[in-house]
């Protein structure tokens, strides 16, 4: 039992309206005492007692730091104890981001259950045994409607309902610690949703001193921004006390637009530092950032804003368009075979030079010296696979030997890499946009979603008419799912996911110290379409129509090689793996 709080500083009255549990005790409406600091004081409330407010006469609202909402983002929150449950995972020692083989997965499109619960046991072990080492869960706070991406989350103190709620979590994680398996949680902080977004009705959590791609920015330097800042850092600082989580990717850093002297992902930093430190386990922030500045991931001792790692599109990019040919949109500085290898060797393209796509210079060189392994590199992702007019994925288009190649070429490369869910076997099942919201939300997303795909090249890419897909039609979701008996399978997928394994076996010889700098990487051709990057394992691609002459002993291989003297010789469509560095 404790007492219910919410932070109101600008009220004049706040009423707390509980509904208990209990069968037999009435609901109660009492008003809530003002503290010194904007905080309002309220009754005792138990486990499982449903409650609201009501703020100078307007409501009843959730909280908004709410675990629980049963109900949807509009109905009463849900008490709920975090330290009733029984962990399993003393022994625990955690993981760092920096490094980990990184799969990225939507809970409720993962398995046709589409629940926390529903993932843990077979999904589970499988994803350990194949060399997976920490599962990037995207958002789970709360959001209108049963499905959707989570990057329109409102409650973002609740798990979402669909998913299983809080105890779900706790039980994920806990299950995921057992298989030694590490967990990150995907965090949006830079704005709330349309739908069921009360904060405004509670004090000065927003400012129209700065503009967002939502509209007004969350108040992080104006007057009353404590309230919005303490929101945030508390946030994250629950998630990896109360449900054990070992990361956080921080969506769209760029838009926390922070004018104080401390910005808030600094302070972020050294709180989670600090927490990290109590709790014993390293806990990671991991940004996303499209500023392509070396700062992100600097320490905040040495002026930086101290994220523990970033994603780098740049690699992205460079990889896709180099591999499909794409060069549409922001892939226009993209597609040659010196760009792929100015972003593994430089991990940004655009270091301050120009980008064509943002018509102005941008970026900033990164050190040579910085730990590559603070970048997040990936060949597929929910934004660029979900993003695309069809929500198609690469295995859908290119070849075995290109999907080959490009597991190789992450899981190989000198950076964190990241797996989007079913890369592993070459899903072709399309990921796309689905939401569900209320009308007249639902029509005006729909209609939206239709008009910024009506350009942007996308028939030219695709050959002919685009049908975007609705994205609050259900068979859109549906459509997203994989998992047993919905996910592809066949001799391809087989063959794929038979190269995984192999790729991951080779990748231990590049985590040993030195190994990049005896066997710096560097990407370049034989012949057209016949690309090798240097490293401690060096991946050789034949992506053309000729046999490729090859120098050493395959340690693995998609495809036939013919061994001759002292190389051998990989046929077209074909990926050989040479280990530099000595077994």
């Amino acid at each position: 039992m404790s007492k219910l709080t919410v932070w109101a500083p600008e009220a004049k009255a706040v009423t707390c309206h509980v509904r208990p549990a209990q069968p037999g005790i009435d609901a109660t409406a009492a008003p809530m005492v003002r503290s010194d600091d904007g905080w309002w004081i309220g009754p005792v409330a138990s486990a499982g007692d449903d409650y609201a407010f009501e703020v100078d006469g307007k409501g009843p609202f959730p909280d908004p730091r709410s675990a629980w909402q049963p109900r949807g983002v509009h109905g009463f929150s849900r008490c709920f104890d975090a330290g009733q449950f029984a962990w399993t995972d003393a022994g625990w020692a955690g993981r760092d981001a920096r490094g980990a083989v990184t799969y990225e997965l939507h809970i409720g499109t993962f398995t046709p259950a589409g629940t926390l619960d529903a993932i843990v046991g077979r999904h589970l072990k499988d994803l350990a045994a194949r060399g997976i080492e920490m599962i990037e869960l995207m958002p789970v706070a709360a959001f209108p409607g049963s499905r959707g991406w989570g990057y329109d989350g409102v409650s973002l103190y609740a798990v979402h309902e669909a998913y299983g709620g809080p105890g779900a979590l706790q039980r994920f994680v806990d299950a995921a610690h057992a298989e030694g398996v590490a967990v990150c949680l995907d965090v949006v902080y830079n704005h709330l949703g349309p739908d069921g977004n009360y904060l405004g009705q509670f004090g000065p959590y927003f400012t129209d001193a700065h503009e967002t791609p939502w509209g007004w920015a969350v108040n992080l330097d104006q007057p009353g921004s404590q309230g919005m800042r303490s929101f945030i850092v508390d946030n994250a600082l629950r998630w990896c006390e109360d449900f054990h989580i070992d990361a956080l990717r921080l969506d769209a850093v760029h838009a926390l637009v922070d004018d104080s002297p401390t910005h808030l992902l600094a302070e972020l930093s050294q709180r989670t530092a600090e927490l990290a430190g109590r709790l014993g386990r390293p806990l990671s922030l991991v940004a996303e950032s499209d500023l392509n500045q070396p700062q992100m991931v600097t320490p905040v001792s040495e002026g930086g804003l101290g994220m523990t790692a970033q994603w780098a599109d740049d690699v992205h990019h460079a990889l896709h368009s180099y591999l499909t040919g794409e060069t549409h949109g922001y892939y226009a500085d993209f597609g040659s075979l010196e760009t792929l290898d100015k972003a593994y060797r430089k991990v940004f393209v655009h270091d301050g030079g120009m980008s064509s796509f943002r018509g102005k210079t941008w970026g900033a060189p990164v050190p040579d010296d910085m730990d590559r392994q603070r970048f997040v590199v990936f060949a597929s992702n929910h934004d660029q696979v979900g993003n695309r007019a069809l929500g198609d994925r690469p295995s859908s288009s290119l070849s075995p030997g290109a999907q080959a190649a490009s597991l190789a070429l992450i899981l190989l490369s000198p950076f964190t890499p990241m797996l989007f869910m079913g890369e592993e076997y070459g899903e072709t099942r399309p990921f796309m946009f689905f939401t569900d919201h209320d009308e007249p939300l639902g029509s005006a997303v729909s209609a939206g979603r239709m008009s910024e795909f009506a350009g942007h090249g996308w028939e030219a890419l695709y050959g002919g008419h685009v049908d975007v897909p609705d994205p609050q039609d259900r068979q859109t979701f549906l459509r997203s799912k994989v998992g047993p008996g919905l996910g592809s399978t066949g001799a391809q997928q087989t063959a794929i996911r038979e190269w995984m394994s192999h790729v991951i076996r080779a990748r231990r010889l590049t985590l040993r110290d030195g190994a990049w700098t005896r066997h710096p990487v560097s990407l370049s051709e034989a012949g057209p379409r016949q690309v090798t990057m240097s490293g401690p394992v060096a991946v050789h691609a034949n992506l053309s129509d000729a046999p490729m002459q090859v120098h050493g002993t395959p340690v693995a291989a998609f495809g036939k090689v013919t061994e001759l003297g002292d190389g051998f010789t990989l046929p077209p469509d074909s990926v050989a793996l040479v280990a530099l560095e000595e077994d």
